[in-house]
């Protein structure tokens, strides 16, 4: 009988665990960003990062540490390390703290070169919130990366963050730092109810539905450049230098009406299969990963890493756009299977006779912003913006996010990924969506 991996990642975490106030389990998603990290030359950790724009003097250094400190303070895992006891990897507590540091550019470079770079120095044992300011005088702006851990933030969790920085950036300075107890009782409570959520997860019919759903998966047949450091890691590349800027293109669509929100995601699955192939120029079943999931039912609203990475297998199909009431139900299918951790996916298709490593050929991601609460500092509330150059764990990657308007855009590796054969790749991500949303977008 097969063990599930989070059984038995359970199983060593409480023969190291002998201090539980100290000590906290990983979630599925939080060991495999320790392990991508661990796997890279320059440690560097997987981060998300928000860009907001304020106009020139609006943000107060000394008063935004404060804030960030404050943050820190109400959520275990913005005061905590990751790191492994007798190679287990856990979560060990400490006290609050951020870096909030102004970024000076270099003369020839942008504010946004800066915070890029600026990004990429995140040490391997760095903070797990940062907050960089950079100043763009052309503009009259200042840019502002809110910058977490990816193992410490999931999509929900920007919100809270979001929210938290524009109330604590309001308080007083006689406001005091101190750890949090009540929401280190919700943290936890939030983690078991995951972890028991991905056990409950890993059991036959599950194993059954991915064998079935990714059994033609080959990337040996990848013209897509080398695969990942191992299987369930989003990074793809180790580059002993400065990785090369990405390239990016966006454009703005209709926003989609409430009657239709259902199809948006299925309509992006399928043209974010068309741009793979058209892209990678591959023949075979492309693997597409994006992340989903939330709190467990029941669960605390805590900030932490609750996602989970599915894979969409993108078949290729010259016959033009999929139907999407067929595709739609697949997907819906494997949402039934969304908490099976990642590694137990690959596991699964391995089983079923897929040679597949668990690299993903491309990535796809989808926020809806009505959710996220505005970064306001000073009165002022931040714009936000987009940075092109950042690296992505895989040879291309869609982001989607759902506001007054539908802004997606195209990222891709070029390392891997020539740039015009990137923007004839972006026509057609354009044109199946046109075919499944609306009329045409204009490219920015």
């Amino acid at each position: 009988m097969h063990t599930s991996i989070t059984a038995a990642y359970l199983t060593r975490y409480r023969s190291v665990a002998a201090d539980p106030a100290e000590l906290l389990p990983l979630t599925g998603a939080q060991r495999r960003f320790l392990l991508s990290r661990r796997m890279r030359p320059q440690g560097r950790p997987d981060t998300v990062p928000l860009f907001f724009a304020f106009p020139h003097g609006t943000v107060d250094i000394a008063r935004l540490h404060r804030a960030a400190l404050l943050l820190a303070d109400r959520h275990p895992v913005l005061r905590a390390r990751f790191t492994t006891v007798r190679g287990t990897p856990v979560l060990r507590l400490g006290e609050p703290s951020a870096e909030v540091t102004a970024v000076i550019a270099e003369p020839g470079h942008s504010a946004q070169e800066a915070l890029r770079l600026a990004l990429l120095a995140w040490p391997a044992d760095g903070p797990t919130l940062k907050l960089l300011l950079a100043s763009d005088p052309g503009r009259g702006e200042e840019l502002l990366a809110v910058a977490l851990d990816h193992a410490a933030c999931d999509e929900q969790s920007l919100g809270i963050v979001t929210a938290g920085l524009t109330e604590a950036y309001a308080r007083t300075e006689t406001a005091a730092v101190t750890a949090d107890d009540d929401g280190l009782a919700a943290y936890r409570e939030a983690v078991d109810l995951q972890l028991a959520a991905e056990e409950a997860a890993a059991g036959p019919a599950a194993h059954a539905h991915w064998a079935a759903r990714l059994a033609s998966l080959d990337d040996r047949k990848t013209t897509a450049g080398p695969g990942p450091d191992h299987a369930g890691t989003e990074g793809t590349r180790h580059p002993a230098a400065e990785p090369r800027p990405t390239g990016m293109i966006a454009a703005q669509l209709p926003p989609v009406a409430a009657t239709a929100r259902g199809t948006v995601f299925p309509a992006l699955l399928d043209a974010v299969t068309a741009t793979g192939h058209r892209l990678l120029g591959a023949d075979r079943t492309l693997a597409l990963g994006y992340p989903w999931g939330g709190r467990p039912p029941g669960a605390p609203p805590v900030l932490g890493c609750f996602l989970n990475t599915l894979v969409h297998p993108g078949s290729p199909d010259p016959s033009g756009p999929a139907d999407l009431d067929s595709l739609g139900d697949h997907w819906w299918d494997d949402l039934e299977h969304a908490a099976t951790p990642f590694d137990e996916v690959v596991h699964a298709a391995r089983s079923a006779g897929a040679r597949w490593s668990g690299a993903l050929d491309g990535l796809l991601t989808f926020e809806d912003l009505q959710r996220r609460p505005p970064l306001i500092l000073a009165g002022h509330t931040g714009r936000e913006t987009h940075l092109a150059g950042r690296p992505i764990g895989a040879p291309f990657a869609v982001a989607a996010s759902h506001g007054d308007e539908l802004l997606v855009r195209l990222a891709w590796d070029r390392d891997r990924c020539q740039d015009q054969a990137a923007e004839a790749a972006f026509e057609t991500l354009l044109d199946t969506l046109r075919h499944h949303l609306g009329p045409a977008p204009a490219t920015t």
